[in-house]
């Protein structure tokens, strides 16, 4: 009788895989490839939700790139008349714009077409409000510290583009809406001195509302700006990939290391789940939730401006900066009148908030004379100045945004809208500097309850009474990593500066800087809280030390483990003293 010994069987890969290796090779041996997808795949990001807000940002233009593909297939950017016959009876023989009777074949004839126009139009809405948030998180946690102005830059050069985007976007269809949005904007660029009427030539192509706008707009709005949002978001990824990702403060995590998942496939999967994500919620309230009914406004007419005439959200402030300036502030030198009631709300009242923003992160790098690289984000309530500063822009976009609804208020609310424009005007004064100085105490508040978290543990309710008949409430210790959390930070102080005169009596040179910079830090941090240092950390422990002896003790009074315990013991507040109840230090306990 004889035996084989069986062989091992071998496997060959498929066709479509040694395809898929043969072509990957190819491509690497030509463009080094390998060596950035190695780089990619091992790269390290940390991990939490509110780093989703950039993605939404990114991934709801991809859904405009998408939905502005199909609908620039239909749309006609001409101002040309013509008479709209169609499926809209309310329409038909009315005279219009080829944009605007476009604009209703797109939504009534083409298969689709509404549905794609409302993706858009959400989409632009998402967009906008997620760089809005995206840009607060990297504001309210320090994550433009250096090595990222220059990121916080092109994040605000975006929001900028953005908007250019959704107003000329907003302005195609040439509707009722739109169109008084528009005449805002000629009488803004007129307002101009000296050479606004020029410009508004120039850009209308003569008299208001000209022949030559929409097609001006078209071209904007599908080419200039979209290609400038494309290599500004490279350029931003770029700039993430080579800083690395900020993380959020943590035990095990420093300036030197990323604590998270790799790229591959961790990342990877997730990225591709939240894209489908993100356009499954815009298609959603795209075929559920209506926006711009441009039919029911009609072709754009000079004459008619009715109440509730709003534009989206992110153009809102504008909006109600202009209904809050007083009317009467403008005067003529020489040929030309100075409108200063445009001008003010228009054009220094928007730059004075966008030039805050922007110049920020340079300006507390001034202050503070730092040049390290920060790659561990803040906790807000350890910047009071900044958090606060942060909140009062916050509160100004949103006073100048109710203002620019002030007749919708008063319509639904059955308010005058002279007595809520006269609120709205002392709100926008008084309601930022109000909530600086309420968001400061509360980060303030927050930084001395760390403290005493800290030093003390969180309160338990648990009651204990000694032998002798006193009384602790005993604190529950804080854990290592709570710990860190608490006391990770560092006490930024303000600035000291040399003598303004050296030994010999000689002036220093840059001694006028050097106080304009002090005076600065005082202002950002002169108001502060120290965290927890070591020694006090070790006094607590020290001062604390029985608090174990209590937990192991049982719950019964007057236990006799801790009859002769002397000192304060627990680590919490002693409520009573029996042998000095009539001291000072007792009555004020």
């Amino acid at each position: 009788m004889t035996t084989t010994t069986p062989s091992k069987a071998t496997t060959r890969p498929s066709a479509g895989v040694r395809a898929a290796g043969a072509t990957a090779d190819y491509l690497d041996q030509r463009t080094g490839v390998g060596h950035a997808v190695k780089f990619f795949a091992r790269k390290v990001f940390p991990d939490h939700w509110s780093f989703f807000l950039g993605e939404i940002a990114l991934y709801s233009f991809v859904t405009l790139l998408i939905s502005g593909v199909f609908l620039t297939l239909f749309f006609v950017p001409s101002m040309g008349e013509t008479h709209y016959e169609g499926p809209w009876a309310s329409m038909n023989g009315v005279e219009m714009s080829e944009a605007f009777a476009s604009t209703l074949r797109l939504s009534f004839e083409v298969r689709g077409g509404l549905l794609m126009r409302q993706i858009h139009h959400w989409a632009a809405l998402i967009f906008m409000a997620a760089i809005v948030t995206h840009m607060m998180r990297v504001f309210f946690t320090g994550a433009f510290r250096k090595p990222r102005e220059i990121n916080w830059v092109v994040g605000f050069v975006l929001l900028i583009l953005g908007l250019a985007a959704g107003f000329s976007g907003y302005s195609l269809p040439d509707d009722v809406l739109s169109g008084n949005g528009l005449r805002i904007t000629d009488g803004v660029i007129k307002a101009i001195p000296i050479i606004g009427s020029y410009m508004s030539y120039f850009v209308f192509g003569g008299e208001f509302p000209g022949t030559d706008l929409i097609p001006r707009l078209f071209t904007v709005h599908v080419l200039l700006v979209p290609a400038l949002i494309l290599a500004l978001i490279g350029l931003h990824l770029v700039l993430m990939v080579m800083h690395k990702h900020t993380q959020y403060p943590g035990s095990g995590r420093t300036n030197n290391n990323v604590v998270g998942y790799p790229a591959l496939p961790v990342y990877a999967g997730k990225l591709l789940f939240n894209l489908f994500v993100v356009f499954g919620v815009i298609a959603l309230m795209g075929a559920t939730m209506s926006i711009n009914p441009v039919w029911n406004y009609g072709p754009y007419d000079p004459s008619p401006v009715s109440a509730g005439a709003q534009p989206d959200w992110y153009m809102l402030f504008l909006e109600g900066s202009l209904r809050l300036m007083p009317g009467q502030t403008e005067f003529v030198i020489g040929q030309y009148t100075v409108s200063l009631n445009v001008i003010i709300p228009a054009m220094i009242v928007p730059g004075i908030l966008f030039t805050l923003l922007a110049l920020y992160p340079f300006a507390e790098a001034f202050a503070t004379g730092d040049k390290r690289e920060h790659h561990v984000l803040d906790r807000p309530r350890n910047r009071p100045f900044r958090t606060a500063f942060g909140v009062s822009l916050l509160v100004a976009f949103f006073i100048l945004v109710l203002a620019g609804s002030n007749d919708l208020i008063a319509t639904h609310f059955h308010l005058s809208i002279n007595d809520i424009t006269w609120t709205f005007r002392v709100l926008l004064f008084v309601g930022p500097w109000f909530a600086f100085w309420i968001t400061k105490r509360i980060c303030l508040g927050l930084q001395r309850k760390d403290r005493e978290l800290v030093l003390h543990g969180h309160e338990t309710g648990r009651i204990v009474r000694f032998a002798s008949g006193e009384y602790i409430e005993v604190h529950k210790p804080l854990d290592a990593h709570e710990r860190w959390l608490r006391v990770q930070h560092e006490a930024i102080r303000p600035l000291e500066i040399e003598p303004a005169e050296d030994s010999r009596g000689v002036r220093r040179k840059g001694y006028r800087l050097d106080t304009m910079r002090q005076r600065l830090s005082q202002v950002f941090y002169e108001d502060r809280v120290e965290p927890v240092t070591p020694a006090e950390l070790e006094a607590a422990h020290a001062a604390h030390g029985h608090h174990g002896e209590v937990e192991a003790a049982p719950e019964a009074h007057g236990t006799p483990e801790l009859a002769g315990a002397s000192g304060r013991t627990g680590g919490g507040q002693h409520l009573v003293d029996p042998q000095d109840e009539t001291s000072p230090e007792t009555r004020n306990r």
